[in-house]
């Protein structure tokens, strides 16, 4: 039977077809010609489709795959959706997005508690204990300015970075550790100049806080294998890892926003990489904060999505993904849900996570929102030559100054 379906088969079908053991072409959008047909594509004019084989090519990439980006024409973007009020487009944009998350609300009290808090130079040093949601109560890091107040603030938000034994410890010099405190040294020499971003800007007269995301620091227990499996586990059990994420820093902002040293009409996200995606994304969800640094993580999602991108292994992907959020808005679109509030947007050159295109293309998107409310001055966006994934000091002390502009009374 199945050697009477074969021989049925369209001649021009058998020739687009591939046996087992046969070599396999250059998968779609690797070779020099991007508007080459994919393998398996229709010739104009074939008489019906061919067997599509192979089905999954490289990059764990489906065959079709440049097909379906093509698909997406994101309409509910701003500028793209038939809401011509910008007001009414970004409540129903930023409600668009919670239905994404897949993670509920939530309205659990704080219960907020000192465990300990001592003088350092220039600032105090507090460890603080919240409920973060209503399954997870947590351990963050304060440092608060010497005097009365109230302070602006600033929420930081820590990278990923396929390290888990540090997480908010990579923004504040960590006092109640010596090996974490080892590890972070190494991770701020590495990526921020030697620096701890927290401490330069309680330097600088700003309350900071940090937290760990769910699988760093205290909060243990997660290997760079296993979170693919964490992901699929949240989504079985009717909650998503990058919800989760999202919800978790949105609870940190009404934490500051509940303690007497913090003003709450100025607080501020900073992160660099998915830290970076965390502080726009926190903007966007949050009409609470005042103003987004986002260092290294901004890209148009097409320029996301080509073979050779680190989102592509899976992995850290599901702490930044809300399954069927881009059919409606392109990574930019929701990032924009933020205008028209001072907005700062830098990243490398040479930054090998995202591609020129991508990045440019994403900042286009969001100075034609910010431009459209005729906030050009509070929307800033910044590529470094010459650097790569790094918030050198440089670059740190330019977002600092910015900060400054917006934060400072």
């Amino acid at each position: 039977m199945k050697r009477r379906a074969l021989a049925a088969l369209p001649a021009l079908a058998l020739m687009h077809s591939r046996l087992p053991g046969e070599p396999v072409g250059e998968a779609p959008g690797v070779g020099t010609d991007p508007t080459a047909a994919a393998p398996g594509a229709v010739p104009a004019g074939a008489p019906g489709p061919a067997v599509e084989s192979p089905a999954v090519v490289e990059g764990n990439l489906p065959v079709f795959f440049e097909r379906l980006k093509a698909e997406l024409d994101y309409p509910l973007a701003w500028g793209n959706s038939r809401i011509r009020d910008f007001r009414s487009w970004r409540r129903t944009a930023a409600a668009t997005v919670e239905e994404f998350l897949r993670q509920p609300p939530d309205d659990t009290p704080l219960r907020v508690e000192v465990v300990d808090e001592r003088p350092a130079d220039g600032y105090r040093q507090r460890s603080l204990l919240f409920d973060v949601t209503r399954h997870s109560r947590v351990r963050a890091t304060m440092l608060l300015p010497h005097g009365r107040g109230p302070f602006p603030a600033v929420l930081l938000l820590h990278d990923h970075g396929s390290r888990f034994d540090i997480g908010k410890e990579k923004l504040i010099r960590p006092w109640y550790d010596e090996a974490r405190l080892a590890s972070a040294r190494d991770w701020s020499a590495r990526y921020f100049g030697g620096r701890f971003l927290g401490d330069e800007l309680a330097a600088r007269g700003y309350a900071v806080l940090a937290v760990d995301a769910f699988g760093w620091g205290d909060r243990s227990g997660l290997t760079y294998e296993a979170q693919q499996a964490l992901a699929s586990n949240l989504f079985n059990l009717g909650s998503s890892l990058a919800g989760l994420v999202a919800r978790e820093d949105v609870r940190a902002v009404r934490l500051l926003r509940s303690l007497p040293e913090v003003d709450r009409d100025r607080i501020a996200t900073l992160g660099f990489s998915m830290g970076g995606y965390r502080a726009w994304q926190t903007a966007a969800l949050s009409p609470h904060v005042s103003a987004v640094v986002s260092v290294c993580w901004m890209t148009t999602l097409k320029e996301m999505m080509v073979v050779g991108n680190n989102t592509l292994r899976g992995q850290s992907a599901f702490f930044m993904l809300h399954p069927g959020l881009y059919q409606h808005l392109d990574i930019p679109d929701v990032a924009s849900i933020a205008a028209p509030r001072p907005a700062f947007f830098l990243g490398g050159e040479l930054d090998p996570l995202f591609t020129p295109a991508g990045t440019a293309g994403a900042y286009a998107k969001l100075r034609a929102v910010w431009r459209s409310q005729r906030a050009d001055a509070r929307l800033r966006t910044t590529t470094w030559p010459g650097v790569g994934h790094v918030f050198g000091t440089e670059m740190q002390d330019e977002a600092f100054g910015w900060l400054d502009r917006w934060m400072r009374p």
